[in-house]
């Protein structure tokens, strides 16, 4: 547990840093340098008693369910994947993205025949789809893979992929038609369960600021 006195914040490197940061400073947030300065894993705000730690997306749940930060900003793709033992606060609205299912555009006519053998499906989110078939009452064999999911249906891998997706061109691209949306996911505040009580009204002040800031930007 963080018992230093700061508030103590994991966020995401990559495509959610830079709307996350966008959003601290207008909640009144410096994160001095959080952006700017690359190479730094610890970024602290003296006056506020601030501590931003920059980590991998997927790590983010880890650090905040064993304490090592307060709150983390993150993905809900990573929360659903990974269900950690957080508590999910506020839905940031930055960093829509889907789950989807996809499959060859030239198997279509051919996916009737699927239903005679066990389907296979590559993904990097293994857990998100075991939920989806099970729920489905389909019984799949799952491939788990790191990177181009939209290779594997191509090479004859797997049948199809589960994936996540903002605009669809990376499947539109490789010739693969989206099956169905398994579920939509945007940036999510999470916090410690043991720090939201020890905490809580630092943390209830960010979430408020946040909140007003999220409203100011739908106003607009």
């Amino acid at each position: 547990m963080v018992t230093d006195g700061y508030l103590t914040i994991a966020l995401a490197k990559g495509k959610l840093l830079s709307s996350t940061i966008d959003l601290f400073r207008k909640s009144g947030w410096k994160c001095e340098g959080v952006i700017e300065d690359d190479r730094r894993l610890v970024f602290i705000d003296e006056e506020d008693q601030v501590k931003f730690l920059v980590t991998r997306p997927t790590d983010v749940p880890t650090y905040v369910e064993y304490g090592a930060a307060d709150l983390g900003v993150v993905g809900k793709d990573v929360l659903l994947e990974q269900q950690r033992d957080v508590r999910e606060l506020l839905d940031l609205s930055f960093g829509f993205c889907r789950f989807v299912l996809a499959a060859p555009r030239s198997s279509l006519q051919k996916q009737e025949d699927l239903n005679y053998r066990k389907l296979r499906v590559a993904t990097k989110y293994p857990n998100v789809t075991e939920a989806y078939f099970r729920q489905l009452g389909k019984d799949v064999e799952i491939i788990q893979l790191h990177g181009s999911i939209e290779l594997a249906p191509i090479v004859g891998l797997a049948d199809q992929i589960v994936d996540i997706t903002s605009t669809g061109e990376t499947l539109r691209v490789n010739d693969l038609v989206e099956l169905d949306e398994i579920a939509p996911a945007t940036a999510r505040l999470i916090a410690n369960q043991i720090s939201l009580k020890t905490k809580f009204e630092r943390i209830d002040q960010l979430v408020r600021k946040l909140e007003q800031a999220l409203a100011g930007e739908g106003g607009k």
